[in-house]
């Protein structure tokens, strides 16, 4: 684009979407997109899936370390103990109740949990983020329920976070192996660097706005198709295809076509992402164990198909939609789960933006015309 000499506001090339650009330091998450490697804190994710709880990932990332027992018991009480919602806010969601999408009314009841909480010092912060990790699970059972015309389930503070989520949702005990999946999902997705809902709620924290503002802007930004609910598109398009034969045909309309195809490419990996063997391999037993193979065989054949074609990755939306479908998990609920996982990371992230604060102001490039002659109303 041809640029005025003179416009002074013009100097910077812009890089779109801020790609490869490196905003601020943190001790979280590290991503190495060329080897496909996902670390917490250190650890490579590959050694916490199977042998961590979501309660030692979200010790790990407020801490920054793996949590002893006693560490551990303290932090699972405290998120049973926060899943337990003021009336009021239940009371919101109940007014809500299918008159908007399930996002929307999350957003809602974050902002409003804000309004039962008292302003803290910063070294009291972390149980005020702490009880939105219980809350946030709780919100996503009740919308639900509420909405099916089902009774509520109360939570009980003595079980697992993953456990009691399922419990509350469908209303009876969950199996081992559902129980692992969800355990598995939660920790897979608490954090990831500096994504678009991560990086929002940072910008947000970033001017000293309290936490709750914070998370209502990560949100917010979830909901959009192209981050939180690209495992949902995957998953319509998986019950579109509908049979084993019909993936070849139904990948090769679609890529003549320019269909984006949900579940492929991101901006960070050059392999396959690192969270997906996991994921795989955990909805496999999931559909194994329901008996009914038919919706992951196709997951497996669109993926086959898809890369017999085209040099692309697998990403995270892809298997994690067959295994959120296998927990009996609507798909409209998709992103609202993402948002019970990535709020240990995003509360994790606003905790370290608040102990080391620069508020976030970056440059736009003007290209619009300048020096203008203004004219009054009556001229124009």
């Amino acid at each position: 684009m041809s640029l005025p000499k003179d416009n002074k506001d013009s100097i910077a090339e812009p890089v779109k979407g801020l790609e490869g650009i490196v905003a601020a330091d943190t001790k979280l998450s590290s991503v190495n997109g060329e080897k496909g490697i996902l670390r917490y804190c250190g650890y490579n994710i590959d050694d916490l899936a199977f042998d961590t709880t979501f309660e030692e990932t979200i010790c790990l990332l407020y801490d920054t370390e793996l949590p002893n027992k006693e560490r551990l018991d303290e932090m699972t009480k405290r998120i049973g103990e926060a899943r337990v919602l003021p009336k009021e806010v239940i009371k919101v969601i109940t007014e809500l109740s299918g008159k908007t999408s399930p996002m929307s009314t999350l957003r809602t009841v974050v902002s409003s949990l804000g309004h039962f909480e008292k302003n803290v010092p910063l070294n009291e912060l972390p149980p005020k983020a702490l009880r939105l990790v219980g809350q946030i699970s709780t919100a996503v059972a009740i919308i639900h329920r509420l909405r099916e015309g089902l009774p509520l389930i109360e939570a009980d503070p003595s079980r697992g976070h993953a456990e009691d989520f399922l419990r509350m949702l469908h209303g009876k005990e969950p199996t081992p192996i559902q129980v692992q999946a969800l355990n598995l999902y939660l920790i897979l997705l608490a954090d990831h660097g500096f994504n678009a809902s991560t990086f929002s709620a940072r910008v947000t924290a970033g001017t000293l706005a309290n936490m709750h503002s914070a998370i209502t802007s990560a949100v917010g930004t979830l909901s959009g198709p192209l981050h939180g609910g690209a495992n949902e598109k995957a998953m319509e398009m998986i019950i579109e295809v509908g049979n084993v034969d019909n993936a070849s045909s139904f990948i090769e309309n679609a890529l003549n076509t320019k269909q984006k195809i949900m579940g492929f490419g991101h901006r960070v990996y050059k392999v396959d992402d690192a969270r997906k063997p996991h994921l795989k391999g955990m909805a496999k037993k999931l559909w194994e164990e329901r008996g009914d193979m038919e919706l992951f065989n196709i997951s497996e054949e669109i993926e086959k198909q898809v890369k017999a074609r085209k040099e692309i990755i697998t990403n995270v939306d892809f298997y994690s939609a067959p295994l959120l479908y296998g927990l009996d998990i609507p798909t409209d609920l998709f992103t609202p789960l993402f948002a019970m996982s990535r709020v240990a990371g995003w509360t994790a992230h606003v905790l370290e933006q608040y102990k080391n604060n620069r508020l976030i102001r970056p440059r736009a490039r003007y290209v619009g015309t300048i020096d203008r002659t203004f004219r009054p109303i009556e001229q124009r």
